[in-house]
């Protein structure tokens, strides 16, 4: 499906079903270099299971037009904005990654309109190393092998990932190629990774949530390590929100080491 979102046609994969506003509603939020089909496990499921689901491409990714979000507080204005576009009052917002931020972000800002926060990957800060910074910007094909290499606990997907035999680390190589090579003004790559680290808003952005918050963290994470999270699971817990943390037993990728794991994580999550 796609929507108009300042001016601008956005990809929204609805996971095979027709959206309906007045249904419960999802969005999910990719990170660097991913697009929608990270969560389509995840997305696919909710949709057929009374949900609407918009899994985004962000703008100026893949199939998205529009600028790509320097900051992750453009990118959470976009998240308002999707909202306003699709028409839905109120959603539940899971983020991965750089997508965790935006997701934290937005809802900070859109306080009773976020129904539930699903923070997947997530650090903060989420400061990145200067030499992947820079391979991204200079050598991106080398930057993204070495995220490969960190952001993986398995190079042998689960069957139901993405299908028997599947082999992870060349499909996320193939994936990151796709994503960097659909925007020929903008090196996404570097910019959500400059996004990433120059990020400052966390505390504040948790102080106004007003919706319960699921942490997923992956135990053997090297790009976001989970005591990494610590600080804003602190945060959380002292102003009183309403949480869960989830750790599973593998890297970055959450969604495809543990496809099952993080499903039912999240669909648990918001079924509360």
């Amino acid at each position: 499906m796609y929507l108009q979102v300042n001016g601008a046609s956005t990809y929204c994969y609805t996971g095979g079903k027709p959206f309906d506003a007045a249904k419960p509603t999802v969005v999910f939020i990719h990170g660097v270099l991913n697009d929608h089909s990270v969560w389509i496990l995840q997305s696919r499921y909710l949709a057929h299971h009374g949900w609407n689901v918009l899994a985004i491409d962000l703008p100026g990714h893949c199939k998205s037009e529009g600028e790509a979000p320097a900051t992750v507080e453009a990118a959470a204005g976009f998240v308002a904005a999707l909202l306003d576009a699709a028409g839905v009052q109120r959603a539940a917002l899971v983020g991965h990654s750089w997508g965790s931020l935006i997701a934290l972000e937005a809802a900070g800002r859109l306080k009773d309109r976020v129904s539930h926060l699903v923070l997947v990957g997530t650090a903060y800060p989420m400061k990145v190393s200067p030499a992947l910074i820079e391979a991204s910007l200079n050598e991106p094909e080398k930057g993204l092998k070495m995220i490969n290499v960190f952001s993986r606990s398995t190079l042998a997907a689960p069957p139901s990932a993405l299908g028997p035999g599947t082999w992870v680390y060349g499909a996320s190589l193939a994936l990151g190629r796709r994503v960097l090579r659909s925007n020929a003004e903008v090196n996404v790559f570097h910019r959500g990774f400059v996004a990433c680290d120059s990020y400052t808003g966390g505390e504040a952005a948790m102080a106004q949530i007003t919706c319960p918050v699921l942490f997923v963290l992956g135990a053997q994470d090297q790009m976001t390590q989970p005591r990494a999270a610590q600080g804003l699971i602190e945060a959380a817990r002292g102003a009183g929100k309403s949480m869960n943390t989830v750790a599973l037993p593998v890297g970055h990728h959450q969604m495809t080491e543990a496809p099952e794991a993080t499903l039912f994580a999240i669909r648990d999550f918001l079924a509360r």
